[in-house]
């Protein structure tokens, strides 16, 4: 039922921009309203990321009616406006045509507010704010659905997900965000369609997984994938044993072998901290899996170069803080020279929670690591090739190994001048005289 109602919150000053476009349009004579996860957000009391703008001005017409825009979405009626240093979208109301490709309508038409609103995905989303008079405008029951705390489609649920097959793992976001539950008939909709997951592009799923996984909400969010039957689907060959097949006394499925337990899973994104790079909780996903197997992995996702690199280098090195004392001050050293040490602290942390000694294990390594300056991690190497080159060591594997060696040395402080790495050089060569150095 169409439901108009006052809106008595102070709209923060990042609305600002958002609200002089709107305002600008209905001075022109055009219906202009804050649209989407925005108003959403201002309901719930909390800090929207961003402002977009649902007009009946046809791009055109913006586009005349402002200085500085951008044409960005010429085929679906979006416009970027310029407006006190920010750059705000605005979307001319719309209706779509049928869905083929489950993504995107083969044909829209301009329409209205009431239209724009029910082709939306999800009631908490399809609310409008009128800025200047200062009333939501909701013509999907989006007020209820807050009210009861549920991520419900708008319309028929069946055909909201047909039109866009990433509006299955959204559900799961918006929920585990929110702390919402997902209406009964939503959810049965996206079970009977989690497969269908896998037809969507690659870098969208991995934008979802990526908002899903750095949200202090992942564990929940991890839960509700499972419910809803998507995990299979996040990338080609996904799939985690199932607690009651992991069991000591239950040999697993030979496609399940290999693989990191739901559980174990569960457990430890509960337990990391509210602020995590994506590579931690991906690596975490992807725990029991070869290196071959991540960066096959990675790249389906469309990852990164660097994230690939991360999240591999996470998994190789998972158990390697474990034991503070047992580690060589040197390997101690080259982990903590890695962009992605910060995440493995984090991840040991996790792993020493709910252990018996965990609280001990935890201060033992945060106590060795501020033992250990910054400017003792990474040091400039006391030897260098060229040290060799004076010397006629012929070039070959040989210059690897005898820096490496002196370099191990040198992070493990025994030697800690020039004078020393210089005799100890000296001491390698005169060890090495052979063939390979005559």
């Amino acid at each position: 039922m169409d439901e108009v109602f006052p809106f008595d919150v102070r709209l923060p000053a990042e609305a600002d921009a958002a609200v002089a476009v709107a305002r600008a349009l209905v001075e022109a004579g055009h219906q202009a309203l804050l649209a989407g996860g925005c108003v959403r957000d201002l309901l719930l009391g909390l800090t929207p990321q961003d402002y977009d703008v649902a007009t009946d001005a046809p791009p055109e017409r913006v586009q005349a009616l402002f200085r500085a825009t951008r044409h960005v979405g010429a085929q679906f009626g979006v416009v970027l406006v310029k407006k006190r240093r920010r750059w705000i979208e605005v979307a001319t109301f719309r209706a779509d045509g049928p869905y083929l490709d489950g993504r995107r309508p083969v044909q829209i038409t301009l329409s209205d507010a009431r239209h724009d609103a029910l082709r939306r995905d999800f009631t908490i989303n399809g609310m409008f704010l009128d800025p200047v008079r200062r009333q939501v405008v909701d013509y999907v029951g989006g007020r209820a659905d807050l009210e009861a705390r549920l991520v419900r489609a708008i319309g028929e649920p069946a055909k909201r997900f047909d039109e866009d097959y990433l509006r299955l793992i959204r559900a799961v976001r918006f929920a585990a965000r929110l702390g919402f539950q997902i209406e009964p008939g939503t959810l049965a909709a996206i079970q009977a369609r989690a497969e269908t997951l896998a037809q969507v592009a690659a870098e969208r799923v991995r934008e979802e997984l990526e908002k899903i996984l750095t949200h202090p909400s992942r564990q929940r969010a991890w839960r509700l994938l499972d419910e809803c039957g998507l995990l299979p689907h996040l990338w080609p060959g996904a799939g985690w044993v199932r607690d009651d097949v992991s069991s000591p006394a239950v040999e697993p499925p030979a496609a399940e072998r290999g693989k990191v337990s739901f559980r174990a899973v569960d457990i430890l994104l509960g337990r990391l901290s509210a602020c995590v790079p994506f590579e931690l909780p991906l690596a975490i996903l992807l725990a029991s899996r070869t290196a071959q197997e991540i960066d096959r992995i990675g790249r389906a996702l469309t990852l990164s170069n660097e994230q690939r690199e991360n999240t591999t280098w996470l998994v190789a090195h998972q158990a390697d803080l474990d034991d503070a004392g047992a580690l060589p001050l040197s390997a101690l050293k080259r982990l903590m020279a890695h962009d992605a040490f910060g995440a493995l602290v984090m991840l040991a942390h996790a792993r020493f929670e709910g252990l018996p000694d965990g609280t001990a294990r935890r201060a033992a390594l945060d106590a060795r690591l501020q033992s250990i300056a910054p400017d003792r991690v990474q040091p400039p190497p006391l030897i260098t090739g060229d040290d060799l080159l004076a010397r006629g060591v012929p070039a070959g594997p040989v210059y690897k190994e005898l820096l490496d060696a002196l370099y191990t040395r040198q992070l493990d402080e025994e030697l800690v001048s020039r004078a020393e790495a210089l005799a100890a050089l000296e001491h390698l060569l005169a060890a090495r005289r052979g063939p390979e150095m005559e």
